[in-house]
């Protein structure tokens, strides 16, 4: 019992710190680098602490937000070690995880092979679509605040769009862009839409009125608009139909945010957000499975 409640204890101080569920996958996602030779960001290697420390120190950064004089004092080196470390690491991750693995969506026959019930009516679905938005700082240029202010946030903020499998793993993330963009219009230009096939079928909310824009033989289904007279039977159907489905790309993207790194992007931050929304959200790959049915077909086989 005392031995189930310690690993229970760690594996919680992993999540906590790093974001990755257990000891396993921290030692998975380092072993991807354990024989690269990194480029240090600031053109001299950090010698000062190992190199799985170094990736251990990128993580806190990106889970917990914590200040370079803080992570500085934890891992006992120098402010500059530690800002070399991150940006190397922050690179070298997403060059692997995003540019590398999430360059194109899994086609829809792979995404069959691990379809949960709940899409048992979206056999074909290729990617569940949402955007999220991220606070972020005040520009200086009134120009960029005007193009940064997000009526629907009442606040200055970035915007991004995820995408999700039926099985819930993120398989596409967007650059961010500016707060006031609408849905429709990121789905635009974020190239999403450039990766779909004849066949394909999107998932997404009402905010995504991109049937004007979809491929030839690509086809959409959002929840139905209200209209003066009350929903259908076959109205109210399709609504409870889709919101079992689209909630998991909502749950997505709240684990995608608990990488505390995004509660607010200062402006010195602004240069590379992408890259870090980027990242954070594939880095919820290597938690456990956010839909219970997925989870248990891996943990048989």
């Amino acid at each position: 019992m005392s031995a189930k409640f310690t690993l229970s204890t760690v594996a919680d101080k992993i999540n906590h710190y790093t974001g990755m569920p257990n000891f396993e996958t921290f030692d998975l996602l380092y072993s991807i680098f354990e024989d690269e030779d990194l480029l240090y960001y600031s053109g001299w290697r950090v010698e000062c602490i190992s190199k799985k420390d170094q990736l251990l120190l990128s993580l806190m950064k990106l889970r917990r937000n914590y200040s370079n004089i803080d992570l500085a004092q934890r891992f006992q080196v120098s402010t500059a070690s530690v800002s070399n470390v991150f940006l190397t690491w922050r690179h070298a991750l997403h060059e692997f995880l995003v540019a590398g693995l999430l360059a194109k969506m899994p086609r829809r026959f792979k995404n069959k092979a691990s379809m949960p019930k709940a899409f048992s009516s979206y056999e074909s679905c290729r990617v569940v679509l949402d955007c999220t938005e991220v606070f972020a700082a005040v520009p200086r240029k009134m120009s960029d605040q005007n193009a940064m202010y997000s009526d629907y946030k009442r606040r200055i903020t970035l915007k991004g769009l995820v995408g999700i499998a039926p099985n819930g793993t993120v398989t596409f993330v967007s650059k961010l862009f500016p707060g006031s963009l609408s849905d429709k219009e990121i789905a635009r230009v974020s190239g999403v839409l450039g990766q779909l096939e004849p066949g394909d079928f999107i998932l997404a909310d009402k905010g995504f009125l991109i049937g004007d824009l979809l491929p030839s033989g690509v086809s959409l289904n959002i929840p139905p608009f209200r209209t003066t007279p009350p929903f259908t039977p076959s109205q109210v159907e399709d609504t409870l139909c889709i919101a079992q489905s689209r909630i998991h790309v909502e749950r997505a993207i709240r684990c995608g945010k608990t990488f505390r790194i995004l509660d607010f992007i200062p402006r010195q931050y602004v240069a590379y957000a992408s890259l870090i929304f980027q990242l954070c959200f594939v880095l919820t790959n290597f938690k456990t499975p956010l839909i219970a049915e997925v989870k248990e077909c891996m943990l048989k086989n």
